[in-house]
């Protein structure tokens, strides 16, 4: 049995037994440890392990992770998320769709402190599906703006997938963060154009709401300067080089509990429901970097990466067709995969492969570009039909909007993400600028 075929049967079992309900992580991990041993021996994989699991967590770089997503466990159980909202609603609320623009807003805040996707879609359908089901907006326009609102969580940095990805790749953090800033904006201002199509076309799905008095406004956007004060400083300090990503995750958990204490919306209860939630997703996202660490180890003895950039360059297609078949792969399996095990699995396929490509751009900058072009599709994938991690999010919140609502909900953002990704693909600079600007 050749190692290839073992491979390619090692992938059709790990999808098994994922689609049997084992979890992600661990489907790598047992598919991988058995493909590994069979490739090589029981005795040096034992070895392996023995060594490349302390060397994998030991490292200082994945300590940005648990920071980041206890930042943004702080800052919703502090509700400083529910003053995010109504501060961006006290601004455009009054106009028709406002509560949807403030979700957008209020999520694009958000996102510079939180760095998760599905992190975000629970807050917002906790601080904001309340206010638009009392204003009367259609159900499924209400739940599809909060599901796409929520991959802001990953598309504006800090992001946990950019930060994976980095590791993974062996790219600078920062600069990915300053990538993918403005391809982060776009989204934001992507959405809101979407948004002002369909309520000109289904006013009926936002009806207008009443202006706020300047003295109630003053007071929402009053309560909620603490979250953009932190925002800026984490991401703006990063940004400027004055510490590294590390650091100002570090500085916004401290600023984050501070501000909670101060305001003394932030108890006991509280910081413990924030630490338990810090664990739990750390813990599952640590299991999948190490069933991924373990199926790639697998497929680099079975010389799979290395056949597969050999057959597509053989192949004759042009650097953009083989980058546009590859995003496309990349749509498809986020739609029926988790973004994390996604991601993790195919990189170390599909990486060396784009490198191999001349886009007329340095490798390194080549680098930096495929990762925010990754991090668009894996946006896609969370809201994408049959699956939509961030869909079946907010209908666990919204019990009384049926799911395929919610699917049409997000079909016109997901027109919207279409194009920002053929923007960036034909124009690099979209994600390059800000690294070449500020480096």
């Amino acid at each position: 049995m050749s190692p290839l075929f073992v491979a390619l049967a090692g992938f059709g079992a790990m999808l098994l037994l994922i689609g049997a309900r084992m979890h992600v992580g661990l489907a790598m991990l047992v598919t991988g440890a058995v493909g590994y041993i069979h490739l090589s021996s029981l005795h040096a994989f034992l070895g392996y392990m023995k060594t490349n699991t302390y060397h994998q967590f030991a490292n200082y770089t994945l300590s940005v992770i648990p920071l980041f997503i206890l930042m943004g466990a702080l800052a919703e159980h502090s509700g400083l998320s529910t003053k995010l909202f109504r501060a961006a609603a006290s601004l455009v609320g009054h106009v028709r769709g406002g509560l949807a623009y403030a979700v957008i807003l209020a999520c694009t805040g958000f996102g510079a402190i939180c760095g998760s996707s599905v992190a975000t879609t629970a807050t917002f359908g906790r601080a904001a599906l309340p206010e638009l089901e009392r204003y009367k907006y259609d159900g499924g326009f209400s739940t599809g703006v909060i599901a796409v609102g929520g991959t802001l969580g990953i598309l504006i940095p800090p992001s946990v997938i950019l930060v994976v990805y980095a590791i993974a790749t062996e790219q600078n953090i920062a600069k990915l963060f300053m990538a993918a800033f403005v391809p982060g904006l776009l989204a934001a201002v992507f959405y809101c154009v979407t948004i002002a199509v369909v309520v000109r076309r289904k006013p009926g799905w936002a009806p207008l709401q009443e202006r706020m008095t300047r003295q109630e406004t003053l007071r929402v956007i009053g309560a909620a300067w603490p979250v953009l004060i932190v925002a800026f400083v984490v991401v703006g300090g990063i940004y400027g080089g004055v510490f590294t990503p590390t650091e100002g995750a570090a500085v916004g958990v401290v600023s984050m509990f501070v501000i909670g204490l101060a305001q003394r919306s932030l108890g006991w209860k509280e910081i413990r429901a924030s630490l338990m939630q810090t664990v739990t997703t750390t813990g599952m996202i640590f299991v999948i970097l190490l069933g991924s660490e373990v199926f790639n180890s697998f497929l680099a003895l079975s010389q799979l990466p290395t056949e597969a950039a050999a057959w597509i360059a053989g192949l004759g297609l042009s650097p953009y067709a083989v980058l546009a078949v590859l995003l496309f792969f990349y749509i498809v399996l986020g739609a029926v995969m988790d973004e994390l095990a996604m991601l993790l699995l195919t990189l170390p396929v599909f990486f060396p492969i784009v490198s191999a490509l001349d886009f007329g751009i340095p490798p390194d900058d080549v680098a930096i570009w495929f990762g925010i072009l990754v991090l668009i599709v894996v946006g896609i994938g969370l809201t994408a039909p049959p699956i939509g991690l961030n869909v079946f999010v907010i209908s666990s919140i919204a019990t009384r909007v049926p799911i395929s609502a919610t699917y049409r909900g997000v079909l016109p953002f997901l027109v919207a993400d279409v194009v920002r990704l053929a923007l960036v693909m034909a124009f690099p600079a979209l994600a390059l600028g800000m690294v070449r600007w500020l480096s």
